[in-house]
């Protein structure tokens, strides 16, 4: 057995230690996984075939609930108003995602691969891509049964099946809309492929603790990927004073604020984006938002590296008295 390095953290060189003290007495041990993806991972490694080249590739990730589809897609079609061709990807088992942009739930690519018993060879483009507002490509790459299995596989088959049919040769922004606050690795997959991760959260606690969590995965994901965190928009709030008294501790930015307008909330009763509205005060301003966001994503961000707090010091920063 390889032993572990004094800069192994202290987890692994305790697991090492109870392995061989497991074999003295003749006992099998565990395997002491250490896999690419960081300490203990047993991750797959991304395929270098499956790299996403020519366009930016954006991760939306948040609290669930917290309006990342919304968020999602009125940032794609604030790209697609910018002359950007741009395409969207749920990675959500509800195939939410892109309800706003094309005004109906759309078929998941997991659901179209079991039809053809997963021959993709039979499958067309317009069988899992539906064309939404401004011309926005949309796909919901679905997720497996619940309990059943792996949704980093899900993103998987999605990106191989663009590849196959060359859909991201001709697409300047792929914006990958990401389910709820989960960050095992699995959920984490997205992050293989972008360049940019955004966290979306609101003005609260357990909002900011989520995206302390995000912080996390993405560093840890940074390690061995591209990925590099953008910053974070604070959505459905009023104020900003806790997510900013939070960014300022770790060393994080917010990028965009966007108010807790009811327009938004009818426009998704509607099956619309903003984009599609009528122009109202609110909307209007929401608008002008997402499209400074757009052109802040597109520009280039500061690769940020904040530090995630630890438990016990985000209740003390965020905490109730």
């Amino acid at each position: 057995m390889s032993p572990l390095d004094a800069k192994s953290p202290p987890a692994a060189r305790a697991a090492l230690r109870e392995a061989a003290g497991l074999e003295a007495r003749g006992v099998s041990a565990p395997p002491i996984l250490r896999g690419q993806d960081g300490e203990g991972s047993v991750q797959v490694h991304q395929d270098n075939s499956m790299k996403i080249e020519g366009a930016k590739v954006f991760s939306v990730y948040g609290k669930g609930g917290i309006g990342k589809s919304t968020t999602s897609s009125n940032l794609s079609a604030a790209f697609s108003k910018l002359g950007k061709r741009v395409l969207q990807i749920g990675c959500d088992p509800k195939h939410d995602s892109t309800f706003t942009l094309t005004g109906q739930l759309q078929p998941t690519v997991i659901d179209i691969l079991k039809e053809v018993d997963f021959h993709a060879e039979e499958l067309r483009p317009e069988d899992f891509v539906a064309e939404g507002f401004n011309g926005v490509k949309c796909i919901e790459a679905g997720g497996p049964p619940a309990g059943t299995g792996c949704g980093g596989y899900v993103v998987g088959q999605t990106v191989k099946l663009l590849k196959q049919h060359h859909l991201l040769e001709d697409t300047d922004v792929v914006l990958f809309d990401v389910l709820g606050d989960v960050v095992c690795g699995g959920f984490a997959a997205p992050l293989q492929h972008a360049d940019r991760a955004v966290i979306v959260t609101a003005n609260d606690f357990d909002s900011i603790y989520a995206m302390n969590r995000i912080i996390a995965a993405v560093q840890a994901k940074s390690a061995n990927y591209k990925v590099r965190l953008a910053g974070c928009v604070a959505n459905r709030s009023k104020d900003t004073d806790e997510v900013d008294r939070y960014c300022n501790e770790v060393g994080f930015k917010r990028i965009a604020h966007m108010p807790d307008y009811d327009a938004i909330r009818r426009s998704r009763l509607k099956k619309k984006t903003l984009f599609e509205m009528p122009d109202e005060e609110d909307i209007v301003m929401a608008r002008k938002e997402y499209i400074r966001l757009a052109e802040t994503l597109f520009n280039g961000t500061e690769a940020m590296a904040p530090q995630p707090l630890e438990d016990r010091d985000i209740f003390e920063l965020l905490g109730f008295d």
